[in-house]
């Protein structure tokens, strides 16, 4: 992995010129988390706040982006929020999520909108992954579906940081009868004026290790071809664990190279295909690192989407959030005053991009941009590029999410040549 980016300023006596941007980062848009409590108590729809479920805290979502991280995934459920059908939404409720949403995004933070439902509404208590009751595009109609979608997108249609997930793992269906409900959805949130991306899960908890089975009727393979976005911002949202069944539940982990071969023929599929994918979901046991596979695993499935940055958008680590405890899983310090990282989190921050910094002028000789918690920033002067000596000055910049502003030093020539280097933060 390579592990820094520059962009460099010429500047001459009278004027300054951006001259070349070199990016050396992977392409990759998103690296994050899902930060899970709004969705719990499944079996308690509505259910109490505070009691069934909770939401997450910007103390969460700062101890997130202080490792450079720079998306959410947000699980809540679509009963608490849309309590009846094509109703309003509960008040006490959208603002809850709103606050969070509102929040987090001015921190310069995506957040992706994740109904946790499995493309139900009001399921049996009893089986509310699976159910036939409340299954959406047959005991619900797709109207109630993308009633829900045309409300949330009209809200955020103006928050270019909001991502809206259609719904978590949609599964027990015929893949058409998803593609019909998803299409639908898609409409209404685009007939709402929102150009915000979507992420589209596939049938059969949408694994992209099943992309191309057919166990649970047409592939997704080929289904999910018939995807229609009249906006043409879209991506297909698959998640990926690495135990023998793929569930994500239990602490075995195949092979070191098992994430990577998964995640292969869906990688295929998307380049062949002129798609795009994002991974919301993925996981190894905290417990499975150093002492276990789980390091390695976790580095060859990143190293696999970050050398396919052309077809992936991202990634969404599985999970943090105030109520997990010791969770297998969880990225969530003991304790977010003074936090000691998990061992995943170790894992994770050399695969979270490295962001190349857009630079301004400013008046007189001096650029600014935007410093990105997570990264440390180092102006570099050049008096000659054909010496090719680069020699630091001023002090290096602690990423804040503020505007960093730089002096041009003229020196005593006609011209300087002046970049600024971005590494992540020790």
């Amino acid at each position: 992995m390579l592990n820094k980016t520059t962009i460099r300023l010429f500047w001459r006596t009278f004027s300054i010129f951006v001259t070349s941007v070199s990016v050396s980062a992977a392409a990759l848009r998103y690296a994050g988390v899902n930060l899970a409590g709004a969705e719990f108590g499944q079996t308690s729809l509505p259910g109490v706040y505070n009691t069934h479920y909770t939401y997450p805290t910007q103390a969460e979502v700062d101890y997130f982006r202080s490792k450079g991280m720079n998306v959410i995934r947000l699980p809540f459920r679509w009963e608490r929020l849309q309590q009846s059908a094509n109703a309003s939404f509960n008040i006490a409720e959208f603002n809850r999520l709103n606050a969070f949403v509102s929040a987090t995004t001015a921190k310069g933070v995506s957040v992706i909108l994740d109904p946790h439902n499995f493309a139900r509404y009001y399921p049996d208590p009893g089986n509310y992954q699976s159910s036939s009751q409340g299954l959406v595009g047959s005991d619900v109609p797709n109207s109630v579906f993308s009633n829900f979608w045309f409300r949330v997108a009209d809200v955020y249609r103006t928050n270019s940081r909001v991502i809206f997930n259609l719904v978590n793992e949609p599964n027990s269906m015929p893949t058409e009868q998803w593609v019909s409900a998803a299409n639908a959805a898609i409409a209404a949130i685009r007939a709402a004026g929102a150009t915000n991306l979507i992420l589209v899960p596939g049938n059969a908890w949408t694994g992209a290790w099943t992309w191309h089975q057919n166990w649970y009727g047409t592939p997704n393979a080929q289904a999910m071809l018939n995807i229609v976005d009249p906006g043409n911002n879209y991506a297909y949202d698959v998640h990926q664990y690495l135990d023998s069944n793929g569930s994500g539940g239990s602490t075995n982990i195949v092979s070191p190279a098992i994430g990577a071969e998964r995640l292969a023929g869906f990688t295929q599929w998307l380049r062949s295909n002129n798609r795009k994918g994002f991974l919301g979901e993925f996981a190894v046991a905290n417990s499975t690192i150093g002492s276990g596979i789980g390091d390695e695993a976790i580095s060859n499935l990143l190293t696999h989407v970050e050398a396919n940055a052309d077809v992936w958008l991202g990634w969404a680590w599985w999970a943090a959030g105030p109520w997990w405890g010791n969770y297998m899983f969880t990225l969530e310090p003991a304790n977010l005053a003074s936090p000691t990282d998990r061992p995943a989190m170790n894992i994770l921050v050399p695969h979270i991009p490295i962001p190349a910094p857009t630079l301004e002028l400013a008046p007189g000789t001096q650029f600014r941009f935007m410093s990105q918690p997570g990264f440390v920033y180092q102006p570099e002067a050049s008096a000659n590029l054909s010496v090719g000596s680069w020699t630091n000055y001023g002090a290096a910049i602690v990423g804040s999410g503020q505007t960093a502003t730089v002096t041009m030093q003229a020196g005593t020539g006609q011209r300087g040549f002046y970049r600024v280097r971005v590494d992540r933060a020790p």
